[in-house]
């Protein structure tokens, strides 16, 4: 038996140097012949009889000897005794063959054939697996005839020696029938048995190895759930260590760690589990510099290493089975490996065959085996309806249990039995073992015994719960339990349990769960917790925030910080960034931790200081901001004493930047990429004219260089290396701001479809266990296919259905799935409507506007993987019903498809897609018209007393005494006032100055009266005014003539210089006049039947205080007129002019001298003070404050900023003066103070304001340095508030 047993196992090893020798020869000859053979070679036909094995037969004319595919021996082919789940026909192959494929009939000229089945496999005809596909154990479909042939390739390949079929299904009209095929090809491996001991020593030619790529593939079966597989180090730390470790694959790396502890390479992966099934597992690790590939059982991790270095530094050796016996200990407790491996090769190297050949260290081995010594394991699975009784010992006062289990389930019953006098149960309750003896009567010695464990059952326990999982080393009384006379039936009983087979499935390996969700499982099922992820859905794959700023934007949002997900279901993590939506552009700023204006001494050009730059993102996330965006930009200062730059003209330079992807650039702020110079050097104003950079001249003298990068592809910086501050007195102070882009090409890449053939291909779409789709699309059209990607059988196709139905369907082998979503209103409205479409192995989803959504599980056991092969078309195939519209931001698991490059090369198909504001426009507020661009739109604000993205930021200003606004609506020629100046003047004003109606609209705060808030002036004797009387109450006056007096509508008695915010609305049509005072209702008044109705030649508008010749009614300047209003105004609006707007715009073009004083209808006198304090109306109870002179801050907030109270009218007089006097005394120390603090830190430069970080420490060099630091313009404001105060 021994040596008939060996023979094969010694015959492929002789002759396989002859073999190999021959087919090289002939190979090399001819040159024609495949270096490999298909793997399809019939495997069970050739066998004889005596290897066809069954657990039972009908009739010797049934024998499983004739269960050969097209066969017609005996009666046609195998027919057990029994047709029920327990039986089974059994293949000894000879030896370990690969297998690629199974062919199934029935039994021939009959009713009997096989309609479902499942495959177990084994090396040693025992402990054996079954055959596990898209993460179940499979079941194969068998035949619905008797003659017909049905074949099934094995997606996951085998390597065994015994098969063996389990019918599951059969014939209705018969009983089971089978004959069979099986299809492979010869497998021969060296192996090698590890005693736990010994240890194979790979020596390294040379005594270090400094290796970049690393390829190491074995194969491993072992029972032992610790140890060591292979391990290398080095002496500078490097290592890489492969072990088993609770029965999971752990793969340890390090390419390095520097001694400061700022560069940490350990890398520490685990996949797998159950790895201690005594089965065969194949793992692969390949190494490129920091990139790794880990796969087990054809399972792939993809990660990159920690640390900054490329190389695995080895010292003298490699060991495989365990730690070597010399040199440095990694770590105590260790086991080393007890198992076979086979197949061990490591960079081409195959160290299987070196050891049966000597040519390696195998001393440590006691005795060395090159056959697989097999481990003797009965186990048993259990499922839900399963039990195993086992028979004890009668009249003992002793009961013994032991027992191995493993499962899934935190509860269930493990073993219950029936005492003379009570009972014994073990059970499985929350995750923890419990014992319950139930005792009757009095007994002298019970104990219980638990060895080891996980599960087991008995028959018909009272509670009734059911043990799901596997059990082993089972042992009754001291006694191992006789599993395979169970097996026969001579011993025991049993139900619905599988022998010699431990089928635990673990569903959380590979894990589904994308983005490091975190899995759990049930026996059947697996679910994934997406808590602090940044994802959703059944498994984790969908991101739950938008790709940029700009999509944020167009869904309304104002300017803050948010997350951003460039890729969507991609690989990249979501991040913070900061969000500022202007008017016409939305800036994505990424910050970094480099200081500003951080000093630099002591480096050369042999020797420099190099800055390391880190953003608050990882690079992949800001190339990613970068790669889509349509401009970039970074602003780079370079502040010099002696100390050179770029050492222009022709020196090498002394400074230079890295940016993406690691590429030295020479060029600095202001410049372009392959320009060796400065700002100043392009635009030739450098202090010293013979040098293109400042600092060049080497002036001992403070100079600068600064300006902004703009060539996105090489952003952001990632390093400054610094080389010329070591000479005496030499130093440097470096700043590199933000990194700052607007766009978003990806979010508004569109095409049209004008013809309903017409269509885009792309590549096939890559999407087998998770795929999700997403885009906008509007369209006039009542149907059309948006995309369609088509497989064999298998297909996913989104669809507009009809008007008001969107369809998402595919097939993934378990035949056809259709998603519906039902939309209230029609889709075909011309108008931006979003779908998104996911399909994962949990479920299918499908959601239209984020607001209709339907969704339908996954099969519990099916497939799972969608294999495509055709291109993927957008817009339809075939031209039927094929889709008419724009279709944009397309975007397909994480990768976003070009569809405008692909459209200007394709017929019928144009770039971008027009008419967005049907879409957007309602964002456009308070009169703001939206405008359409080719990338999107803007909110056009001009003639709204607003501003911002959508004209919802108050615009308002702060009014000293004396301060006035005056605009003039019909202003005299201007000699040389520009063309665009007097398009703005009609466009603001029609030519039709005689009015029968007005709109007017503002919000006040102060606490002076009387003054006049707004006056109307015209060319008659006309006006109309709105001012607060002496009291503090309102009234509006009309003079439209007719009248003896004017027409005096007193609003409101309350006190309204109250210090609070008031909002006034007033229209007037004819004689109606409507007014409304913050959120009170509308009260209409009318004017007399005397008093004319229209406004004649309107001429003037004043804001704060009348200042004009001509007529003017008396009342107004002796009661109102003096001092002035005192406060705050904003959302002023006259008839579609924005006064107040106006004058605050040309104050800050005159600030920058970038319009004439005479070029605008607007103007003002005394100080005016951009502020929003008079914004919000009054909501809550009149409470007297201070004015508030402070500007705007960044938000678009409606609440009044810092209220203070002040002290009511009726208050003593002494009490008064008392708090003034000590208002005085404090107010001194604290200028006393500030004065202080600012002379303290004189030499730190601090400037405190609200100003963005990287311009604070660069005020005391010069102020426009801190204002080009700033990321937001509202900021100059800020300071200048401070020097108002």
């Amino acid at each position: 038996m021994k040596m008939h047993r060996q023979r094969p196992a010694q015959r492929p090893s002789l002759l396989l140097p002859l073999v190999l020798w021959i087919f090289c020869h002939v190979n090399s000859v001819h040159g024609a012949l495949p270096t490999t053979q298909k793997c399809d070679e019939a495997l069970a036909s050739p066998l004889p009889h005596t290897a066809f094995t069954s657990s039972s037969v009908f009739s010797s004319g049934y024998a499983p000897g004739y269960a050969k595919l097209n066969r017609r021996g005996g009666a046609g082919g195998w027919s057990p005794l029994d047709s029920d789940h327990y039986q089974w026909l059994q293949v000894d192959l000879g030896s370990r063959r690969q297998v690629s494929a199974i062919a199934t009939q029935g039994r021939y000229s009959s009713s009997d054939w096989t309609t479902q089945y499942r495959l177990l496999y084994s090396d040693t005809g025992k402990n054996w697996k079954p055959y596990h596909q898209d993460g179940n154990i499979w079941a194969f479909s068998g035949n619905s005839n008797s003659e017909s042939a049905v074949r099934h390739e094995l997606q996951q390949g085998i390597v065994a020696r015994f098969l063996r079929l389990i019918p599951v299904g059969w014939s209705e009209e018969g009983r089971i029938g089978l004959r069979i095929e099986v299809y492979g090809c010869s497998y021969w491996a060296d192996v090698i048995n590890f005693d736990g001991q010994g240890v194979i020593s790979y020596r390294f030619k040379v005594k270090k190895m400094k290796i970049i790529k690393d390829v190491i593939a074995l194969r491993f079966k072992t029972s032992e759930s610790d140890g060591v597989i292979l391990h290398g180090e080095g002496q500078q730390g490097d290592y890489i260590t492969l072990e088993l470790r609770k029965a999971k694959l752990l793969l340890q790396i390090n390419l390095g760690s520097n001694q400061y502890g700022s560069i940490l390479g350990h890398t520490s992966v685990t996949t797998g589990s159950l790895l201690d099934d005594n089965h065969w597992h194949s793992v692969v690790i390949e190494r490129y510099r920091r990139n790794v590939n880990f796969t087990l059982d054809g399972h792939t991790q993809h990660f990159r290493t920690n640390g900054e270095f490329d190389h695995l530094d080895l010292d003298y050796e490699l060991s495989f089975g365990g730690m070597p016996y010399s040199g440095k200990p990694v770590g105590g407790g260790r086991k080393n490996f007890k198992g076979c491996m086979e197949s061990i090769n490591y960079n081409g190297d195959n160290i299987t065959d070196l050891a049966r050949r000597k040519k390696l260290d195998t001393s440590s081995f006691r005795n060395l085996s090159f056959t697989c010594v097999e481990t003797h394991t009965f186990p048993v699975f259990f499922n839900a309806t399963s039990f195993l009784q086992l028979p004890g010992r009668a009249n003992h006062n002793t009961v013994s249990v032991g027992f191995q289990f493993r499962t899934w389930n935190p509860d269930g019953l493990l073993l219950f039995s029936n005492l003379d006098d009570g009972t014994l149960e073990i059970s499985l309750e929350d995750g923890k073992i419990i014992v319950h003896i139930n005792v009757t009567t009095e007994a002298t010695n019970y104990r219980v015994d638990l060895l080891s464990g996980y599960f087991l059952q008995t028959l018909l326990p009272p509670s009734q719960r059911s043990f799901q999982g596997c059990m082993q080393a089972i042992l009754v009384d001291d006694q191992p339990a006789d599993l395979h006379a169970v097996e026969k039936g001579t011993v025991g009983a049993f139900e619905n349990i599988s022998l010699d087979m431990c089928a635990i499935i673990d569903r959380c390996m590979p894990n589904h769960c994308e983005h490091g969700g975190r899995c759990k499982q049930t026996w059947d099922s697996f679910s994934c917790n997406c808590d602090g992820t940044g994802y959703s859905g059944a498994t984790c794959h969908t991101s739950i925030h938008e790709p940029s700023c700009e999509a944020y934007k167009h869904l309304g949002w104002s300017s803050d910080t948010y997350w951003i997900d460039p890729d969507g279901s991609g690989p990249l993590g979501p991040f913070k960034v900061n969000c500022n939506m202007t008017e016409d552009k939305v800036w994505t700023t990424v910050r970094n931790n480099l200081p500003p204006r951080i000093s630099i001494t002591g480096s050369s050009r042999e020797r420099r200081t190099v800055l390391q730059v880190n953003y608050s993102s990882s690079m992949d996330q800001v190339t990613a901001i970068t790669t889509s965006a349509e401009h970039c930009e970074q602003q780079i200062i370079y502040s010099c004493r002696m100390s050179r730059l770029l050492n222009t003209p022709d020196g090498p330079p002394y400074t230079w930047w890295v940016g993406r992807g690691s590429e030295k650039h020479f060029y600095w702020g202001g410049s372009g990429p392959g320009i060796e110079k400065c700002a100043c050097g392009i635009d030739k104003n450098c202090t010293d004219p013979k040098y293109d950079c400042n600092c060049d001249a080497d002036a001992k003298q403070w100079r600068e260089d600064s300006g902004l990068l703009t060539y996105k592809e090489h952003l952001p910086v990632s390093q400054v290396a610094v080389g010329d501050t070591h000479r005496p007195g030499s130093e440097a102070k470096l700043t590199v701001g933000p990194l700052r882009c607007h766009g978003d090409n990806n979010y508004w890449n569109a095409a049209s479809f004008t013809t309903p053939s017409s269509y885009l291909h792309f590549a096939t779409f890559q999407g087998e266990t998770s795929a999700d789709i997403s885009f906008y699309f509007k369209t006039s059209a009542p149907y059309g296919v948006f995309l369609e990607n088509l497989g064999n059988t298998d297909f996913i196709r989104l669809e507009l259905k009809s008007p008001t139905v969107v369809s998402f369907s595919f097939d993934v082998g378990n035949g056809p799935v259709e998603l519906t979503v039902h939309s209230s209103t029609p889709l075909n409205d011309d108008q931006w409507h979003r779908v998104m479409a996911e399909r994962n192995i949990k479920e299918a989803v499908l959601q239209v506007d984020q607001v209709y959504r339907t969704s339908r599980l996954a099969p519990a056991q099916g497939h799972t993987r969608l294999e495509l092969f055709s291109q993927l078309y957008v817009g339809a195939a075939g031209g039927q019903r094929g889709f008419l519209g724009c279709i944009r931001a397309l975007r397909m698991n994480g990768i976003n498809l070009n569809l405008e490059e692909r459209a200007k090369v394709t017929p019928g198909v144009m770039s971008g897609c027009q008419g967005h504001c049907t879409s957007f426009g309602m964002y456009c507020r308070n009169g703001g018209k939206c405008v359409e661009r080719y990338n999107g739109y803007l909110c056009d604000c001009t003639t709204t007393a607003f501003n911002g993205p959508f004209c919802t930021k108050d615009v308002g200003g702060f009014f000293e005494a004396g301060t006035l606004v005056k605009y003039n609506f019909m202003p005299e020629p201007v000699p040389g006032a520009s063309k665009d100046t007097k398009a703005l003047t009609q466009q603001l004003m029609p030519n039709d100055v005689n009015l029968t109606k007005e709109e007017v609209t503002l919000s006040f705060s102060t606490s002076s009266s009387p003054a006049i808030l707004m006056y109307v002036s015209s060319k008659t004797q006309d006006y109309l005014a709105v001012v607060l009387r002496n009291n503090g109450s309102l009234q509006v006056r009309y003079n439209l003539g007719g009248l003896r007096e004017p027409f005096a509508i007193d609003v409101d008695q309350r006190n309204l210089a109250n210090g609070q915010p008031h909002n006034i609305n007033m229209s007037r049509q004819n004689r109606s006049i409507s007014i409304q005072l913050d959120h009170y209702p509308p009260v209409n008044y009318k004017l007399p039947d005397a008093s004319d109705i229209q406004f004649d030649l309107v001429k003037t508008l004043f804001l704060g205080k009348i200042y004009e010749t001509g007529p003017i009614d008396p009342v107004l300047i002796e009661r109102y007129n003096s001092p002035g209003f005192i406060g705050c105004l904003s959302r002023v609006q006259f008839n579609g002019v924005a006064p107040l707007k106006s004058a605050l715009r040309k104050a800050a073009d005159s600030q920058a001298d970038s319009h004439p004083a005479s070029a605008s209808p607007v103007s003002y006198q005394g100080k005016l003070v951009q502020s929003n304090c008079g914004a919000s109306p009054l909501t809550i109870p009149p409470m007297s404050a201070a004015p508030n002179p402070w500007p705007l801050d960044n938000t678009d907030a409606e609440t009044p900023l810092n209220e203070e109270r002040v002290i009511p009218d009726g208050v003593n007089r002494d009490s008064a003066i008392i708090g003034g006097i000590i208002a005085v005394v404090i107010f001194t120390i604290l200028c006393t103070l500030v004065f202080l603090i600012r002379y303290m830190f004189r030499h730190k430069g601090t400037y405190h304001t609200n100003e963005a970080k990287g311009s604070g420490e660069s005020a005391t060099e010069s102020a426009d340095t801190a204002i080009i630091g700033t990321d937001n313009p509202e900021t100059i404001d800020e300071s200048k508030k401070e020097w108002f105060i």
